[in-house]
């Protein structure tokens, strides 16, 4: 008999679309499906966006952490995403960003997912399960659309494909109210209209947005469907790629709160008219990131990427800070309230990962040898450790997780300084602090220990220079026909893993 899954700690989570916090009950015990909102790969990743990915690495790291089987799915946009977020009638972001470059369309998209993917690698989020990207889906997309006109949600005027709004409010709130998830009013939603656009006549109502738009003749990104050659939008790959890898219904959908109004709203209105279901249980969003108090705008310099904060080559910023500094000092807000990025708060979050890696690095040094009885100092670390955990699981609080850790640091300090005897502290406590320290670090708080990837680095490149010198005393005696010494570091180096490589341009060297 299969055994009852049972989650290490409760899970609570803030629901957009009940604006109430709920107990997290997936729909298959053990199991999530989660559903995220990827980049536009039409220019260097934002740190408005990191922070959304961020948010969802720790969503995903601790939803692993107790226990669940996490399928996470989180697309790449590389087509249908128009200059100004609109649905018609405007150049695509990537075509544009193309014709700047003077670049093929997939030249872009391949250059920017690649700088997305350095910079999720800096930041230390765990890769997705699954990184579909919308030109690949294009059948599922299609097939969407014709679902959506088959059950009557959907018009085709003069190629493109439109939506009905108007049926979706009249007839399908049983399923979906129309505006629940931004808080929106149908009256404001319905009455919003784009004058400015050529085919706003296309439409039977101005809320109407487009699902498969025709494509000019000049258009480069545009394949063949049965209504025109053209391209799927926005919205649609989203309700399609999430349909496909996680079904009709499923667990966790995600991205940022500015997603909510049109494309979430869209996603959903789109899954109710593919197949009369609304397609997600928990709608997560997370909240804005601000520079200097003021949103980020390039226009009025008050902008910066990853990389520029990573190297310092910037004008607002006073240093350069680390990546686990950044993500650290992302930890100190919870994911639904505003962010200011500061010069004050980074340096204030760099000491605050210095005082917590030192902290665990004093941890894993302590030995205990006496098992003694619980003791005041042993009641309130465990009580600030199961705090650390309720916080956690309080709908991802790790601000407040972190502020119990905080609160057992002193403790540690003053052991390592004597001001605290060891005997204090029950070896039962220790064994404990040392693994919560090391889970919260590294499993769920995603953190890497800088000093010693700096030391690995370091090791590596002694390691190269110790070998281009090891090489050029066996091409020596190479060169002087001093075949048994060469013979003889060839194989010392094979015994302990080195292979050394012959070539006639030289011997290179490459770890077995």
């Amino acid at each position: 008999m299969e055994q009852e899954f049972k989650p290490k700690y409760e899970l609570t989570v803030t629901n957009t679309l009940t604006r109430q916090k709920e107990k997290f009950e997936p729909l298959t015990p053990g199991y999530v499906g989660m559903y995220v909102c990827g980049p536009t790969v039409y220019n260097e990743v934002h740190l408005g966006n990191c922070r959304t990915f961020f948010s969802f690495d720790l969503v995903y790291r601790y939803l692993m952490y107790l226990g669940y089987k996490v399928r996470y799915v989180r697309n790449i946009t590389d087509v249908g995403h128009l200059v100004g977020d609109v649905d018609e009638g405007e150049e695509g972001k990537i075509e544009k960003q193309a014709r700047l470059e003077q670049l093929e369309p997939m030249e872009i998209v391949q250059k920017y997912t690649n700088g997305f993917h350095d910079v999720m690698r800096q930041l230390n989020t765990l890769p997705p399960s699954i990184e579909p990207t919308a030109t690949g889906h294009l059948i599922e997309q299609i097939e969407m659309v014709k679902a959506i006109i088959k059950n009557g949600y959907g018009y085709e005027m003069n190629g493109s494909v439109y939506f009905d709004t108007q049926k979706l409010v009249k007839e399908g709130k049983d399923v979906y109210d129309y505006g629940t998830i931004s808080g929106k009013k149908q009256e404001d939603l319905l009455v919003e209209t784009r004058d400015d656009l050529k085919n706003q006549s296309e439409k039977r109502h101005p809320s109407d947005f487009a699902i498969w738009v025709k494509a000019a003749d000049n258009h480069i990104m545009k394949w063949p469907s049965p209504w025109s050659m053209g391209f799927p939008c926005w919205h649609l790959e989203c309700s399609a790629m999430s349909t496909k890898y996680l079904g009709k219904y499923f667990d966790i959908h995600g991205g940022g709160m500015d997603l909510q109004f049109p494309h979430h709203e869209n996603e959903v209105a789109q899954n109710v008219g593919a197949c009369g279901c609304q397609p997600v249980k928990y709608w997560l969003h997370t909240n804005m990131l601000v520079l200097n108090g003021k949103k980020m705008s390039k226009s009025k310099g008050n902008s910066i990427l990853p990389v520029e904060l990573f190297t310092g080559n910037n004008d607002i910023l006073s240093q350069a800070y680390s990546p686990m500094s950044v993500r650290f000092f992302m930890l100190q807000a919870h994911y639904a309230s505003t962010l200011n990025i500061t010069d004050k708060g980074l340096l204030a979050a760099e000491k605050g990962y210095n005082r917590l890696m030192d902290a665990y690095h004093i941890l894993q040094g302590l030995e205990h040898n006496v098992v003694e009885d619980l003791t005041g100092d042993d009641a309130q670390i465990n009580k600030m450790l199961d705090l650390a955990f309720d916080a956690m699981s309080d709908d991802f609080n790790t601000a407040a997780a972190l502020a119990k850790l905080n609160i057992v640091i002193p403790k540690i300090n003053a052991i390592k300084n004597g001001r605290l005897e060891m005997s204090s502290i029950s070896k039962a406590t220790l064994a404990r602090m040392k693994q919560v320290f090391y889970d919260f670090i590294f499993e769920i708080f995603g953190l890497l220990d800088e000093d010693k990837a700096e030391e690995a680095e370091e090791g590596g490149n002694l390691l190269d220079e110790a070998m281009n010198v090891i090489i050029e005393l066996r091409q020596e005696a190479r060169s002087q026909k001093d075949w048994a010494t060469s013979d003889l570091i060839r194989d010392k180096l094979q015994k302990i893993g080195i292979q050394i490589k012959d070539a006639k341009d030289g011997a290179s060297w490459v770890k077995n």
